[in-house]
C-alpha cells in the first residue's frame, strides 16, 4: 500500500490550522537547521517543553483543540500538543498528520484516576511526520519539567526512531502500555473523541470542571511528598 505524503499533509484543517498566522510565525521562529529532519527536531523540541502538559483542562471543542490555541494558552494534553506540532510541521512545509493509540497509564494523579474511573487513556495523541521517505511518530506531550517531577524518562526524538511512551520509569515502575491504534488521520477526528470519552468516563469534564483551581503540577508533587513551587 502506498503511504506517501499527500497534499493534504501540508494543508491547512480545521484544527491544524497551520494557515493561522500564529503558527506560521512559531514555526518560522523554531523551524532551525539545514534539512526537514533538523527542523522537524527543533519543533518537537519547542512544542514538547515549551507548553505545560495538562490534562486538567480538557476543552473537546473545535477552538479548544485548534493548534493556534494551544500556542495562545501555553498549555495543552496529548491530542492539542500533537495537532500543535503537525500544524507547525505543515507551516514549515515538512509532512505531517496526527495518529492516536489507546494507552494504560500506570503513572498518574489520584484526582485524574477519580475523575476519569480508568487507568486506560482513551484516543492518546501523537504525531506522524514524513522524515527522509518515511512517517516517523513523535509524541510531544510531556515536558521536560514535568518528566523530572514525575520521575519519568523524556521522550526524545531524533527523526529516524518511533518517539513513544517508555514502558518503564527512571525507577522501573511500570509507566505506559500501548493496548490499541486507532491509525493516522489528516486532521484531529474530534467526533470519534468526543464519542469514545463519553463512553469511557461518563461526566468526567463536568468533575474536573467543578474544580477550576485544581493543578495538575502541584497534585504530581503533593503525591510525591514534594511542595510546589507553582
Amino acid at each position: 500500500m502506498n503511504d506517501s505524503p499527500t497534499p493534504l499533509h501540508l494543508t491547512p484543517a480545521e484544527i491544524l490550522d497551520s494557515g493561522h498566522q500564529a503558527v506560521i510565525d512559531f514555526a518560522q521562529t523554531y523551524a532551525r537547521g539545514p534539512d526537514d529532519t533538523a527542523r522537524a527536531l527543533s519543533l518537537y523540541t519547542a512544542v514538547r517543553d515549551g507548553f505545560r502538559y495538562d490534562p486538567y483542562r480538557i476543552d473537546l471543542s473545535v477552538p479548544g483543540m485548534k493548534a493556534s490555541t494551544v500556542l495562545a494558552q501555553g498549555y495543552g494534553w496529548c491530542v492539542p500538543k500533537a495537532a500543535l506540532l503537525a500544524a507547525a510541521c505543515r507551516a514549515a512545509e515538512i509532512p505531517a498528520r496526527v495518529g492516536y493509540a489507546d494507552v494504560r497509564n500506570h503513572l498518574s494523579t489520584a484526582r485524574m484516576r477519580e475523575s476519569m474511573g480508568s487507568d486506560l487513556f482513551v484516543w492518546h495523541g501523537y504525531t506522524d511526520i514524513w522524515l527522509d521517505g518515511a512517517w516517523r511518530k513523535a509524541t510531544p506531550a510531556f515536558n521536560i519539567e514535568l518528566c523530572e517531577r514525575f520521575g519519568l524518562l523524556p521522550l526524545e526524538f531524533n527523526g529516524r526512531d518511533d518517539s513513544l511512551y517508555h514502558p518503564f520509569d527512571r525507577a522501573g515502575n511500570r509507566h505506559m502500555e500501548y493496548v490499541a491504534q486507532h491509525g493516522t488521520f489528516d486532521d484531529v477526528p474530534l467526533q470519534r473523541i468526543v464519542e469514545a470519552f463519553d463512553r469511557h468516563y461518563p461526566g468526567m469534564q463536568a468533575r474536573l470542571g467543578a474544580r477550576p483551581d485544581a493543578n495538575f503540577v502541584a497534585d504530581v508533587d503533593r503525591e510525591a511528598g514534594r511542595t510546589s513551587a507553582n
